[in-house]
C-alpha cells in the first residue's frame, strides 16, 4: 500500500528516485502513464495489468471510452527501477505533467502519483479548502 507525500527532484539525466518506502511494493518493473489533474500515475505491474484489462474491455463504439483508453494506454511507458530506486521518466510524460526539477511523489493506495511541485501545491491548496464538501458528497459511497 502506498501512502504519504515526499519531496524529490529529477536529476540531470531525467531520473527520479522513488521513495524507499514505496520500492518494495512497486517492484523492479512498473508502468508510468498520464494521470488526471496534471500528474503522472505510476503503477506496480500487477496493478497496471488489472487497470489495463479494464481499459481493454471498454466499449470501442463509445468515443469517451476510446479516448480515455488511448490516453492511458498509448501514453504509458514501462520503467525499471535501477539499483538506487530511480526511474527514467520519458520526455512526453515529463511534458504532460509539466515536471521541472522539484517534484512531489504521493502514495494513493494502489498507485503512486508524480507531480510538479508548484502544481501539487496549487492543487493541494484548492482541494484542502473543499475537503468537507467532498466528504459530505462521498458519504453516499460509504466513505
Amino acid at each position: 500500500m502506498f501512502i504519504g507525500e515526499y519531496s524529490h527532484s529529477i536529476d540531470q539525466k531525467k531520473r527520479l528516485a522513488i521513495p524507499a518506502k514505496f520500492r518494495r511494493d512497486l517492484g523492479k518493473q512498473a508502468v508510468v502513464t498520464r494521470g488526471l489533474d496534471g500528474c503522472l500515475w505510476l503503477y506496480p505491474m500487477r496493478e497496471w495489468e488489472v487497470l489495463a484489462d479494464k481499459l481493454g474491455k471498454l466499449p470501442i463504439g463509445q468515443a469517451q471510452a476510446r479516448g480515455f483508453a488511448r490516453a492511458m494506454l498509448a501514453g504509458a511507458a514501462d520503467v525499471s527501477l535501477d539499483r538506487l530506486g530511480r526511474i527514467l521518466i520519458p520526455d512526453h510524460l515529463k511534458q504532460f505533467a509539466a515536471l521541472q526539477k522539484n517534484v512531489i511523489v504521493t502514495g494513493l493506495y494502489n498507485r503512486i502519483e508524480i507531480w510538479d511541485e508548484a502544481r501539487w501545491q496549487s492543487y493541494k491548496k484548492q482541494t484542502e479548502s473543499q475537503v468537507e464538501t467532498m466528504a459530505n458528497e462521498l458519504g453516499s459511497f460509504g466513505v
